[in-house]
């Protein structure tokens, strides 16, 4: 039986297998993002491409079947923002929480700068480019 405390459970403990396993593989080391950004060491790309690959292969193997539709108005300039982010502050929203709890405090900086990117996206949104929100719940 599924319960909230079982839930809450199993988040937190992938939460940290997943914060152990990008921590030991050099994710939350700005030294090292910034080699796998400017492609001096490729295991960022090599990483990606992996999940990728494992995706197809369950996708197949479940037999899921999607076809492309309509892209939403505000992922093309939302992945370019984020992009940028992660490249200058050298991590995504998992990367500065990790990087705090190895005791890398400017990562404080950037966490407060994904709330503010967050709020900031929000506000553009509902004041200029009344984006269709699907399934994101801005």
């Amino acid at each position: 039986m599924r319960t909230r405390g079982a839930i809450l459970l199993a988040n937190v403990l992938t939460g940290l297998a997943l914060g152990y396993v990008v921590t030991n593989i050099g994710f939350g080391d700005f030294a090292e993002l910034n080699r796998m950004f400017t492609f001096q060491d490729l295991r960022m790309l090599y990483s990606f491409a992996g999940a990728v690959a494992i995706i197809v292969v369950a996708f197949a193997l479940v037999r899921v079947r999607r076809t492309p539709g309509r892209i939403h108005a505000g992922v093309i300039p939302g992945a370019m923002l984020f992009g940028t982010g992660w490249a200058i502050s050298g991590g995504c929203p998992t990367i500065p929480i990790i990087q705090v709890a190895s005791g890398y405090l400017p990562a404080f900086a950037t966490i407060a700068g994904v709330a503010v990117g967050m709020w900031l996206c929000r506000w553009a949104s509902n004041r200029f480019f009344q984006f269709d929100r699907g399934s994101c719940g801005m």
